[in-house]
């Protein structure tokens, strides 16, 4: 490859995000543009059914396929990764030393998993009842300290800050509540939610129907407890109290971790990052607020919503207008509203699907109280979502 080269449009990351407005910005054959996408994975993932993967309900191959099958035709893919952005000369540096030039840009280069940032999680995880979904390699981890249980603590934490999903720490825990009672081991477990959110969840009605849920499984939560250390040689995790500042050790015998998450450091470091590290865009149109030829979304985004492909489903159309008319030099015409949702497990065959926008309000699809738990929307996560997913969202269509 040249040492510089050119894009009309340079996209930055291949995941989800990345993919859906590459597809929908080249889908019309009569009016093809020049696109490029980087990314550096030559696989990609299929995220929200790890849970159901740590749980042995799917095999965690039927998430993963090639990058390349995935970006659009026409579109450039540039096998490489981004170590630096330089907005106001319309660059990029990349890993291989490459400077990539771009009429307009636009980052969908998702979240960082922090290993690292708990003492004792890194060389821990996937050994010895620590477990987590959050990873390719990881989730098979989660199945086998599941289904080796033999009682005592189980334990599920949720970090402070972002996370992919926010109900997603919880829905891992319901499930293997249902196994461990399958498996007659439950009467002598302790089932243990540490949080270092406030509550269960944030949105109402949904935080009321998983009240009940944590209820009726006698699930201990601890709220405000941020996981700051784990002890693998004596099988012990420290959390914080972030209410009291007061250090809680708390035994365990099968700990699943929820990494602490934030931006990618290239991002974090960058001109286009805000004061926490996420590339800093208008709530509503997606547009940056300092660089005008710049757009961003999905995970690396400052959007204050969960970051959740379905919010991605709902920020690419907009992504795609507003850029298409900065292009011709009119107005943005497109609105973001803050919808996210949440599919949430809350065990074997049952599931609440959380709908909601910015201002928390419930924005359901379905004609049906969606805070009840549902043997269909458990069907629309394992079945329908994928195939949704494999052959409509990352095509462009939906």
């Amino acid at each position: 490859m040249p040492d510089t080269v050119h894009h009309q449009i340079v996209i930055v990351g291949g995941g989800t995000a990345g993919i859906m407005v590459a597809a929908q910005l080249t889908r019309s054959w009569f009016n093809r543009r020049d696109v490029a996408l980087i990314e550096p994975s030559d696989k990609h993932y299929y995220q929200p059914l790890w849970t159901l993967v740590g749980a042995g309900v799917a095999p965690k191959e039927v998430t993963e396929r090639a990058e390349r099958s995935v970006i659009p035709p026409g579109v450039t893919w540039i096998r490489d990764a981004v170590t630096e952005f330089l907005p106001s000369e319309n660059a990029i540096r990349t890993r291989d030393g490459t400077t990539i030039t771009y009429d307009w840009l636009i980052v969908a280069a998702g979240l960082q998993l922090n290993w690292d940032a708990i003492p004792g999680l890194k060389e821990s995880v996937g050994k010895q009842g620590v477990c987590s979904n959050y990873s390719y390699a990881t989730v098979d981890s989660t199945w086998e300290a599941i289904r080796n249980f033999k009682g005592g603590n189980a334990v599920f934490t949720h970090p402070l800050g972002a996370v992919k999903c926010g109900g997603a720490p919880q829905k891992i825990m319901y499930l293997a509540d249902d196994w461990f009672r399958k498996a007659g081991v439950r009467d002598k477990s302790q089932v243990i939610f540490a949080s270092a959110q406030p509550n269960i969840f944030a949105v109402e009605p949904y935080r009321s129907t998983l009240e009940r849920v944590v209820a009726r499984k006698e699930i201990n939560c601890r709220f405000q407890h941020e996981l700051i250390e784990i002890r693998p040689p004596v099988k012990e995790a420290v959390f914080r109290r972030l209410d009291t500042g007061e250090l809680v050790t708390i035994p365990y015998d099968l700990l699943h971790v929820t990494p602490p998450m934030g931006p990618p450091q290239f991002i974090a470091k960058s001109p286009l990052a805000d004061h926490e590290g996420w590339v800093e865009v208008d709530n509503y149109t997606l547009q940056h607020l300092r660089f005008a030829n710049v757009f961003a979304l999905g995970d690396c985004s400052s959007l204050p919503t969960s970051k959740t492909g379905a919010a991605i489903r709902k920020q690419a159309p907009v992504v795609v207008r507003n850029l298409l008319a900065a292009m011709q030099g009119q107005p943005l015409p497109s609105k973001y509203d803050g919808y996210t949702s949440c599919p949430l497990v809350t065990g074997y065959r049952k599931m609440v699907l959380a709908e909601f926008d910015y201002n928390k309000i419930p924005q359901e699809s379905f004609p049906i109280d969606q805070s009840r738990e549902r043997w269909s929307m458990w069907i629309l996560k394992r079945y329908l979502l994928p195939i949704m997913y494999w052959h409509g969202l990352l095509k462009g269509r939906m």
